[in-house]
């Protein structure tokens, strides 16, 4: 366990890198993002929740069992941490981010990237310590290189495209019409439908009228 509550965000991921805890609890019952949300430091609870360790992804860069080759290629491995540890979640940034690396944005990269992805998911679901948060993001960035590939393979202008659809307002208002599309896709297909994070996304967009 170990404090966040200086809201140094630098200091925060240097220790997270080093291996610190973050599901130990405190004297009051309280893990490090819980303390630091407790205090105000909000930079230092996404550092926290978005932090993904580089040797968990690249377990899936090794054959594993009777596999003859690795889910991942190691080449992709770096590329794809980056996108994973992002804290700026916006669909449109997390296609630039895949459109600025070559290894990336070709159709069977992303499509060895997000079958690892949903495996993540699933681990996350699964795993002892439960951990919804990861497991949506996961969902999340894996359902938008899905798109990607749709557009890599359909369109000649390619990602260039996916960006202007999400970008895109309709005239009355500017509301992003297909980048909410893409989002409440994404949740409905959130494959857990008993999480609570699922429910409380839900609620929350619900009222909102496309």
């Amino acid at each position: 366990l170990f404090s966040p509550n200086s809201g140094n965000k630098e200091i925060t991921w240097m220790m997270l890198e080093a291996g610190a805890e973050t599901d130990v609890v405190n004297s009051v019952g309280r893990t490090a993002a819980q303390m630091a949300a407790f205090v105000g430091q909000h930079d230092c609870v996404t550092v926290i929740n978005n932090f993904f360790p580089r040797e968990r992804l690249d377990y899936y860069t090794k054959p594993q069992g009777l596999d003859k080759e690795p889910k991942l290629p190691v080449k992709l491995a770096g590329p794809l941490h980056k996108i994973i540890t992002t804290t700026n979640m916006h669909p449109v940034k997390i296609v630039l981010l895949v459109k600025e690396n070559p290894l990336l944005a070709e159709v069977e990269a992303l499509q060895k990237c997000y079958r690892v992805l949903d495996l993540i998911c699933e681990k996350c679901m699964k795993q002892k310590d439960m951990n919804e948060v990861l497991a949506m993001k996961m969902h999340y960035i894996s359902c938008i290189f899905q798109r990607c590939i749709t557009f890599l393979k359909e369109r000649e202008d390619k990602l260039d495209g996916f960006i202007k659809s999400l970008l895109k307002g309709r005239e009355k208002d500017g509301f992003p019409v297909y980048q909410e599309k893409l989002i409440r896709e994404s949740i409905r297909k959130f494959p857990y439908c008993e999480a609570t994070l699922l429910q409380q996304l839900v609620r929350s967009i619900a009222p909102v009228e496309i």
